[in-house]
């Protein structure tokens, strides 16, 4: 691109935005719109996976000490426990601490006075990395000398692996089919414009102007409609986030639930929204003018 051909090809891709200002405006809000529903979904699903994984790290292995093993002994399982492949840690509780903690969620504590603490085992409460492993994990505590009994939810740990796939999938294909959207509707929208300036370009090729003379501008105007779009999209993005975010934190209903800031995603988006927006405006102008070029 020759440095004088820069020029013309930002003047006119920058008036040609201007010429065409009701088509123009209709091409940014395409992408405005496309990227919005794509960053909702894309939040959603961090948010989803981000509350999976704390009730993933809640989803625990009780592993029960054998009652012929000795308290200090039991503790000393605990290294062994940890060296468990899929093993974060593991925590000890007495007899006594768990005789306790039995106590405490009852209010009339009169039909316990006689029970103690002896009739219940020593045990560790494990965590675990991942959940997909829960079972082979459980199996390996089981080959433990002195763990008498192991027991994990694990169709409850199924359930949330299965929920976190399903998220992950369906963003993915709406992300996909959002952007082949995008670009179908940006490239027809272009070609709108295109067809305006069908002549000037079968001109422009008959006094010997090349494709890629005659391709720049379009592509120059595509891409500024792309970056425009995007920083729109993103800005109202950012802003719906915060006001959903905001109302969801306030519903005391709804408290259980833990928003990610924006900030925990806003690098990643503002690149992905800025390579998507000046992608389909590129792809979509280069696409659109294609066919005048033929002549």
């Amino acid at each position: 691109m020759r440095r004088n051909n820069f020029g013309y090809y930002i003047k006119e891709g920058t008036s040609s935005i201007f010429r065409h200002g009701f088509m123009s405006v209709a091409s940014i809000c395409i992408i405005v719109a496309c990227l919005i529903i794509m960053g909702s979904f894309a939040l959603l699903a961090l948010n989803v996976r981000s509350i999976i994984s704390t009730l993933e790290s809640e989803n625990q292995i009780l592993a029960y000490v054998d009652d012929a093993v000795s308290e200090s002994d039991a503790r000393a399982l605990q290294s062994a426990i940890e060296r468990l492949p899929n093993v974060q840690s593991a925590h000890f509780i007495s007899k006594d601490t768990a005789f306790q903690s039995f106590k405490d969620q009852y209010e009339d504590k009169e039909f316990l006075e006689d029970m103690e603490s002896s009739v219940l085992r020593h045990r560790f409460i494990v965590y675990v990395d991942d959940i997909a492993q829960m079972q082979e994990t459980q199996e390996a505590l089981r080959g433990i000398q002195g763990i008498a009994k192991v027991t994990a939810h694990l169709k409850i740990a199924q359930g949330f692996i299965t929920v976190r796939n399903v998220v992950s999938a369906v963003s993915i294909v709406l992300v996909l089919v959002l952007l082949v959207i995008s670009l179908f509707i940006m490239s027809n929208t272009i070609k709108l414009t295109t067809f305006e300036r069908r002549e000037e370009i079968a001109i422009m090729k008959m006094v010997g102007a090349t494709s890629s003379f005659i391709r720049w501008p379009f592509v120059v105007e595509g891409m500024i409609l792309g970056f425009l779009g995007a920083v729109i999209a993103y800005l109202i993005q950012w802003g719906l986030y915060q006001v959903i975010a905001d109302k969801l934190v306030g519903n005391t209903g709804l408290s259980f639930l833990r928003v990610l800031p924006f900030s925990y995603a806003a690098v990643p988006m503002c690149v992905v929204f800025l390579v998507i927006g000046l992608g389909v405006g590129v792809i979509g102008s280069s696409t659109a003018i294609r066919n005048y070029l033929k002549v």
